[in-house]
């Protein structure tokens, strides 16, 4: 998997949003706001080509969090971005 081009995470008054790129991303009816863990795991694969393994180690890193606690957190996450369009 990869997030795809034109996505932007950015730190709008504490609060993690994507930002779009050209026309074909643009859809005004829905924000996208990620919450700290989530942020984090699209930090640590921006720009790189992944896959749930790899978030779940980005999640052990980071916090103190079982295996099996950040391979169901990560497995929601990426359904959330696949069914919106940010990963491909």
């Amino acid at each position: 998997m990869r997030i795809k081009d034109g996505f932007e995470l950015r730190e709008i008054c504490g609060e993690f949003v994507i930002l779009s790129h050209g026309v074909d991303n643009i859809d005004f009816s829905k924000l996208i706001s990620l919450n700290e863990t989530a942020a984090h795991m699209w930090k640590s694969v921006v720009d790189k080509d992944f896959d749930n393994a790899m978030l779940a180690d980005a999640l052990c890193e980071a916090y103190e969090v079982d295996r099996e606690t950040a391979e169901q957190d990560v497995a929601r996450v990426v359904s959330q971005w696949k069914e919106i369009g940010l990963i491909e």
